[in-house]
């Protein structure tokens, strides 16, 4: 690789609201706590851990002529994130994440809002063709509606580029099925590797088999987070598991990102895949002891 990589990453940019209980939350019952606001969103996030570790991130997204629009941007500038290529538009919601934290930082429920992603259009992706052909690697969510994956697969196979894919939820992750064959990396958590394997995920060892499941259809490196204990993953010629770092969890929101942003940065610098994957491990700890999204000291 060159020794200043671009990452083109391509999907989600939103506000995230995150209220963390300070006593156990009793359902129909108001507790105290703290409420946290800032920018998330999947590919966003992912950008800025990215632009933090020094890679020049450019993220292809779309937000409203709203505040949380200005927020996102404001805090872009900040954190190092290449945005001027993203979509503003007139008339749209900015996309947006809530959260109910338990008193350890675990999530007991969530709303998100992205109706605005489905003007993240093939077309969009064509104005930016240039841009996409031209990176070292690009990363994607799976925000992004299946018709323009198709477009931006079709630019990064005509000019040989890598792409990873973040499944982002179960209710998204099998968008990415029809595409296994043409991705680089794959990083669902237990959850989302069932549905993209097909494979029941219980453990280490069942999730090894999925990952390799994941490898059969095409993907080249396949890594399936099982939070606290750690990481299996799968390439064509080795298998194996990372056991997670002991932390003290403060917000569990986001350490997936920071993982496919630490794994990615690890391949784009030529570390062995299970040194790559220590990186992404070590990234979703810091993430984990941090109030942010994305931790500013990464």
């Amino acid at each position: 690789m060159k020794d200043n990589p671009t990452v083109v990453v391509v999907g989600a940019a939103a506000l995230d609201t995150k209220g963390m209980a300070s006593s156990t939350p009793i359902y129909g019952m108001a507790v105290p706590g703290k409420i946290k606001v800032s920018p998330g969103g999947v590919a966003r996030n992912i950008a800025e851990n990215l632009a933090r570790l020094g890679v020049h991130s450019i993220l292809l997204s779309v937000i409203g002529n709203d505040h949380a629009g200005k927020q996102i941007v404001e805090q872009a500038k900040e954190s190092g994130i290449d945005i001027s290529r993203v979509g503003i538009i007139k008339g749209e919601r900015t996309a947006s994440y809530m959260a109910i934290l338990d008193q350890n930082g675990a999530p007991l429920a969530s709303v998100y809002d992205m109706k605005i992603m489905q003007h993240l259009t093939p077309q969009y992706i064509r104005k930016n063709h240039r841009l996409i052909a031209k990176a070292d690697m690009v990363i994607i969510d799976a925000n992004v509606p299946p018709e323009s994956i198709e477009e931006i697969l079709a630019i990064t196979s005509k000019h040989s580029i890598p792409v990873c894919a973040d499944p982002t939820s179960s209710d998204l992750a099998g968008r990415l099925i029809p595409f296994l064959s043409d991705l680089y990396l794959v990083t669902p958590n237990e959850a989302e590797a069932e549905i993209l394997s097909g494979k029941r995920v219980e453990g280490r060892e069942s999730a090894i088999l999925a990952a390799k499941e994941l490898v059969a259809r095409g993907v080249k490196f396949a890594v399936i987070t099982m939070a606290e204990m750690g990481v299996s993953y799968a390439t064509a010629s080795a298998s194996g598991h990372v056991p997670a770092i002991k932390v003290e969890v403060v917000d569990f929101t986001g350490a997936g990102d920071a993982l496919t942003a630490g794994t990615a940065f690890g391949l784009l610098n030529d570390f062995p895949i299970d040194e790559a994957i220590r990186i992404g491990v070590a990234a979703a700890t810091l993430t984990l002891r941090c109030e942010e999204t994305v931790c500013p000291d990464i």
